[in-house]
Protein backbone atom coordinates (compact mmCIF):
# COMPACT_ATOMS: atom_id res chain seq x y z
CA UNK A 1 0.00 0.00 0.00
CA UNK A 2 1.39 3.60 -0.83
CA UNK A 3 1.27 6.28 2.07
CA UNK A 4 2.61 9.46 1.92
CA UNK A 5 3.46 12.06 3.94
CA UNK A 6 0.46 14.90 4.91
CA UNK A 7 2.93 17.75 5.78
CA UNK A 8 4.75 17.93 2.72
CA UNK A 9 3.68 19.94 -0.68
CA UNK A 10 4.00 16.45 -2.85
CA UNK A 11 1.85 15.12 0.06
CA UNK A 12 -0.99 17.33 -0.29
CA UNK A 13 -0.71 17.31 -4.47
CA UNK A 14 -1.58 13.68 -3.83
CA UNK A 15 -4.06 14.01 -1.54
CA UNK A 16 -5.90 16.51 -4.27
CA UNK A 17 -5.31 14.37 -6.60
CA UNK A 18 -7.08 11.49 -4.53
CA UNK A 19 -10.11 13.79 -3.56
CA UNK A 20 -10.69 14.21 -6.82
CA UNK A 21 -10.78 11.36 -8.58
CA UNK A 22 -12.22 9.61 -5.93
CA UNK A 23 -15.15 11.79 -6.07
CA UNK A 24 -15.27 11.58 -9.88
CA UNK A 25 -15.66 7.92 -9.62
CA UNK A 26 -18.56 8.27 -6.94
CA UNK A 27 -20.28 10.80 -9.18
CA UNK A 28 -20.05 8.68 -12.36
CA UNK A 29 -20.92 5.31 -10.12
CA UNK A 30 -24.53 6.94 -10.45
CA UNK A 31 -24.81 6.38 -13.59
CA UNK A 32 -24.06 2.65 -13.49
CA UNK A 33 -26.06 -0.14 -15.82
CA UNK A 34 -26.06 -2.80 -13.23
CA UNK A 35 -29.12 -4.25 -12.98
CA UNK A 36 -28.55 -7.64 -13.03
CA UNK A 37 -25.87 -7.60 -10.04
CA UNK A 38 -27.34 -4.36 -8.40
CA UNK A 39 -23.22 -3.58 -8.35
CA UNK A 40 -22.90 0.00 -8.76
CA UNK A 41 -18.92 0.88 -10.30
CA UNK A 42 -17.50 4.11 -11.24
CA UNK A 43 -13.61 5.22 -12.24
CA UNK A 44 -11.94 8.60 -13.17
CA UNK A 45 -8.47 8.37 -13.97
CA UNK A 46 -5.96 11.19 -14.83
CA UNK A 47 -3.81 11.51 -17.80
CA UNK A 48 -0.14 12.40 -17.81
CA UNK A 49 -1.44 15.05 -19.50
CA UNK A 50 -4.07 16.21 -16.87
CA UNK A 51 -7.18 14.91 -18.27
CA UNK A 52 -9.60 13.25 -16.02
CA UNK A 53 -11.98 10.47 -17.76
CA UNK A 54 -14.31 8.62 -15.96
CA UNK A 55 -16.15 5.37 -16.94
CA UNK A 56 -18.79 3.14 -15.09
CA UNK A 57 -19.83 -0.45 -15.71
CA UNK A 58 -22.43 -1.52 -17.80
CA UNK A 59 -24.18 -5.18 -17.84
CA UNK A 60 -25.40 -7.55 -19.99
CA UNK A 61 -27.73 -10.27 -19.89
CA UNK A 62 -24.92 -12.31 -21.26
CA UNK A 63 -22.58 -11.12 -18.34
CA UNK A 64 -19.58 -11.50 -20.78
CA UNK A 65 -20.68 -8.59 -23.03
CA UNK A 66 -20.69 -6.37 -19.87
CA UNK A 67 -17.79 -3.82 -19.53
CA UNK A 68 -15.98 -2.84 -16.31
CA UNK A 69 -16.41 0.94 -15.02
CA UNK A 70 -11.85 1.06 -15.50
CA UNK A 71 -12.44 -0.30 -18.52
CA UNK A 72 -15.04 2.37 -19.61
CA UNK A 73 -12.84 5.08 -18.73
CA UNK A 74 -9.29 3.64 -20.50
CA UNK A 75 -11.75 3.63 -23.75
CA UNK A 76 -12.79 7.01 -23.03
CA UNK A 77 -9.38 8.41 -22.33
CA UNK A 78 -8.38 6.42 -25.69
CA UNK A 79 -11.14 7.84 -27.71
CA UNK A 80 -10.64 11.40 -26.95
CA UNK A 81 -6.56 11.60 -26.67
CA UNK A 82 -5.89 8.36 -28.94
CA UNK A 83 -3.56 5.36 -28.42
CA UNK A 84 -0.51 7.16 -27.08
CA UNK A 85 -2.35 8.27 -23.77
CA UNK A 86 -0.88 7.42 -20.59
CA UNK A 87 -2.34 7.25 -17.56
CA UNK A 88 -0.94 8.46 -14.48
CA UNK A 89 -3.65 7.52 -11.26
CA UNK A 90 -7.39 6.12 -10.94
CA UNK A 91 -10.16 5.92 -8.59
CA UNK A 92 -12.16 2.54 -8.49
CA UNK A 93 -15.56 3.49 -6.75
CA UNK A 94 -17.66 0.33 -5.07
CA UNK A 95 -19.75 0.00 -2.61
CA UNK A 96 -18.02 -3.09 -1.39
CA UNK A 97 -16.06 -3.07 2.40
CA UNK A 98 -13.46 -2.84 2.03
CA UNK A 99 -12.79 -1.67 -1.11
CA UNK A 100 -12.59 -3.81 -4.31
CA UNK A 101 -9.57 -3.65 -6.46
CA UNK A 102 -9.96 -3.96 -10.38
CA UNK A 103 -10.60 -7.52 -12.02
CA UNK A 104 -7.77 -8.96 -13.71
CA UNK A 105 -9.03 -8.33 -16.92
CA UNK A 106 -9.04 -4.46 -16.13
CA UNK A 107 -5.59 -4.61 -14.76
CA UNK A 108 -4.39 -5.81 -17.48
CA UNK A 109 -5.76 -3.42 -19.68
CA UNK A 110 -4.62 -0.95 -17.13
CA UNK A 111 -0.68 -2.23 -17.64
CA UNK A 112 -1.33 -1.94 -21.36
CA UNK A 113 -1.39 2.43 -20.46
CA UNK A 114 0.13 3.12 -17.16
CA UNK A 115 3.27 3.30 -15.95
CA UNK A 116 4.04 0.32 -12.61
CA UNK A 117 4.37 3.25 -10.09
CA UNK A 118 0.60 4.61 -11.58
CA UNK A 119 -1.48 5.43 -8.43
CA UNK A 120 -4.77 2.87 -7.95
CA UNK A 121 -7.49 4.32 -5.22
CA UNK A 122 -9.48 1.59 -3.90
CA UNK A 123 -12.89 4.00 -2.41
CA UNK A 124 -16.10 3.01 -1.22
CA UNK A 125 -19.11 4.89 0.01
CA UNK A 126 -18.78 4.55 3.42
CA UNK A 127 -15.31 6.94 2.71
CA UNK A 128 -12.72 3.94 2.78
CA UNK A 129 -9.72 4.83 0.31
CA UNK A 130 -6.61 2.54 -0.04
CA UNK A 131 -3.77 3.28 -2.21
CA UNK A 132 -1.74 1.12 -4.26
CA UNK A 133 0.78 0.78 -6.64
CA UNK A 134 -0.60 -0.87 -10.70
CA UNK A 135 2.87 -2.71 -9.76
CA UNK A 136 1.14 -4.28 -6.00
CA UNK A 137 -2.14 -5.22 -7.58
CA UNK A 138 -0.50 -7.11 -10.94
CA UNK A 139 3.41 -7.34 -10.21
CA UNK A 140 3.92 -10.07 -12.61
CA UNK A 141 2.20 -8.37 -15.43
CA UNK A 142 1.78 -9.46 -19.11
CA UNK A 143 3.62 -6.72 -21.17
CA UNK A 144 4.33 -5.55 -24.44
CA UNK A 145 7.70 -6.41 -23.56
CA UNK A 146 6.93 -9.61 -22.79
CA UNK A 147 5.90 -10.32 -26.90
CA UNK A 148 9.07 -8.51 -27.56
CA UNK A 149 11.77 -10.54 -25.17
CA UNK A 150 9.86 -13.99 -26.64
CA UNK A 151 12.25 -17.15 -28.22
CA UNK A 152 11.33 -19.12 -31.27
Amino acid sequence: MVTWGSNSKAGDLLENLRKKLVSGARDVSKNAYAPYSGYHVGAALMTTEGNIFTGTNVENSSYGATICAERGAIMNAVATQGPTMRISAIAVMTSSSPPAAPCGECLQVLVEFAPDEALVFLANQKGEVTTYSLKELLPKAFRQDTLQNRHP
